[in-house]
């Protein structure tokens, strides 16, 4: 395992017990909705997923890809779906098992890499939900071509892409309500920051990010032979970044057709 997956381990596990939007779990009101058919679960921060897109999920398997905290995968459950989820993070898993057997429901966990999905047959899936989780990955590629291999033929991949512009300004300024470009891109903390900046993330439980280019964001589901369906854009709900870009998050919807 690359050695920044090891950090942003660490980083996911402390994130969970800071109440990151990504690490609340659903609640009961939204668990008793999805066993009466009505499903909301965010792919990106700040809209609901498209319902044409998770509107036929009873019964059928779903592989939650990085997608651990007690959120998703449990509204999908609830929804009675057969739901593995594969994460990352231990906190976040365990936050999955709790959840769901406070709630009476049947989950699949396992904790490892998104670029490895090894450990599944070919052919296994009806759908894989990835949130926002791609910008934590230097090789997107790979992650592709192995959703393509384990997903059955008609299957989908619903997941999102962080709009690159956003990995171009300094962020302390951007904190401060000034945008200023200070990066290019393809942006990586591995390749962008220097070796003290990089100290300080980790002491600091930061997660490490890529930006990505579109060539492989878009590019890559064809490279790995997805046909792409539908889409939608999402803001990031911070003012000073939506008032200068619209689309910061981009919900994907692709298919395996042969």
């Amino acid at each position: 395992m690359k050695e920044y997956i090891k950090n942003n381990a660490k980083a996911w596990d402390f994130e969970s017990s800071n109440n990151n939007f990504w690490t609340v779990s659903a609640s009961k009101k939204s668990i008793e909705n999805a066993k009466n058919g009505n499903i909301e679960v965010y792919l990106t921060p700040m809209k609901f997923v498209k319902k044409s897109w998770i509107s036929q999920i009873k019964g059928k398997k779903i592989l939650a890809l990085a997608c651990g905290g007690g959120q998703q995968s449990i509204i999908f459950s609830a929804a009675g779906a057969d739901v593995t989820v594969l994460d990352i993070s231990k906190n976040q898993i365990d936050n999955d098992i709790k959840v769901a057997n406070e709630n009476r429901l049947k989950l699949k966990t396992l904790v490892g890499d998104m670029q490895d999905l090894s450990m599944f047959k070919d052919n296994t899936f009806d759908m894989i939900y990835n949130p926002t989780s791609t910008c934590f990955i230097d090789d997107l590629q790979t992650t592709y071509n192995e959703c393509y291999r384990v997903l059955k033929v008609g299957g989908t991949l619903l997941t999102s892409a962080t709009n690159p512009a956003l990995y171009l300004f300094d962020e302390k300024k951007e904190l401060k309500g000034t945008l200023k470009i200070k990066y290019t891109i393809p942006y990586s903390d591995i390749k962008s920051l220097s070796e003290k900046k990089i100290t300080k993330m980790i002491e600091k439980h930061d997660t490490f990010e890529f930006s990505h280019t579109w060539d492989v964001l878009l590019g890559g589901l064809f490279k790995a032979g997805f046909i792409v369906e539908d889409m939608y854009s999402d803001y990031s709900g911070f003012e000073i970044v939506d008032s200068f870009i619209h689309d910061c998050y981009f919900a994907l919807r692709a298919k395996k057709i042969q």
